[in-house]
């Protein structure tokens, strides 16, 4: 039976909330502010439990051949659900996890701490400021997952930023980003035209009611310089308990529409999400 008592500890932004799971005996639910952030399964890492997770997870599996390690570099750590995913799957792949919560860093060292030989290392820093001093050609495969609060950063919309992520990616890598958004798509479509500039090949994974604008949701953002395996990619999204269409070529083109890229100085931060929207039952 599981015992474990939640955890509330005031972190740098915000107040963080462990709650473990009544069905999973060792499972934990990350929270910050209300807000949902990571789920933690300690006995199976493998375990994605949100949408927006196990579509990352699907582009972390086309990333390279089945298990082969990878060097990846994670912006935005939470809970680290998705280090321990590529852990599991791609055992010897290296991982740079860089998060701006230093109290969440220590929150989520010190209960849910990573396994020995994990080969992940946490860095407290500025999602931007650590792309910007990273080697060039040195990741395999860049995940971007920072939200101050519920908004991704402005800072980490621009053309700027995405032409440090290209700079940082070896060729043929991929970067992957969560994002959010709803009906009119400005800032969605604005981050499709300003990845488009920098980036020669995009996918777009979403659940297709929100996609039609039906409701506000997460949106996964997937830019190489090299071809995507958009048929693998399909059938791992099709496959999902909530299947994500993938969005590519014309059609994506044509959900960009008019937007424009943005430059740092006119970069904003995604929409505050409505009430509700990522809430927890």
């Amino acid at each position: 039976m599981n015992e474990q008592i939640p955890v509330l500890r005031e972190v740098d932004h915000g107040t963080a909330r462990l709650m473990p799971d009544v069905d999973r005996e060792r499972a934990w639910l990350l929270t910050v502010d209300g807000a949902p952030q990571s789920y933690v399964d300690l006995d199976a890492p493998g375990h994605l439990e949100f949408e927006y997770a196990r579509r990352l997870g699907h582009v972390v599996d086309g990333a390279a051949a089945d298990g082969a390690p990878l060097d990846v570099l994670h912006l935005g750590g939470g809970a680290l659900s998705l280090p321990r995913y590529v852990s599991v799957t791609r055992p010897g792949s290296r991982q740079d996890v860089v998060e701006a919560d230093g109290g969440l860093v220590a929150l989520v060292a010190e209960h849910l701490p990573l396994p020995e030989g994990s080969g992940v290392t946490v860095h407290t820093a500025d999602a931007r400021a650590w792309l910007e001093a990273a080697s060039a050609a040195s990741a395999d495969l860049i995940v971007g997952d920072v939200f101050g609060g519920s908004r991704v950063p402005a800072h980490l919309t621009s053309v700027a930023y995405a032409r440090e992520l290209r700079r940082v990616l070896r060729p043929g890598g991929t970067y992957a980003a969560n994002l959010a958004d709803g009906a009119p798509f400005a800032f969605l479509r604005s981050q499709l035209a300003t990845f488009a500039a920098v980036f020669p090949e995009l996918a777009l994974l979403a659940e297709p009611s929100v996609l039609r604008g039906r409701r506000f949701g997460n949106a996964i953002l997937v830019a190489s310089d090299a071809p995507l395996d958009l048929p693998g990619l399909t059938r791992r999204a099709a496959r999902d308990a909530f299947p994500a269409r993938v969005e590519h070529g014309e059609a994506l083109a044509r959900f960009t529409g008019d937007a424009a890229p943005v430059d740092d100085a006119r970069a904003v931060g995604s929409p505050v999400p409505p009430e509700g929207a990522f809430g927890i039952g």
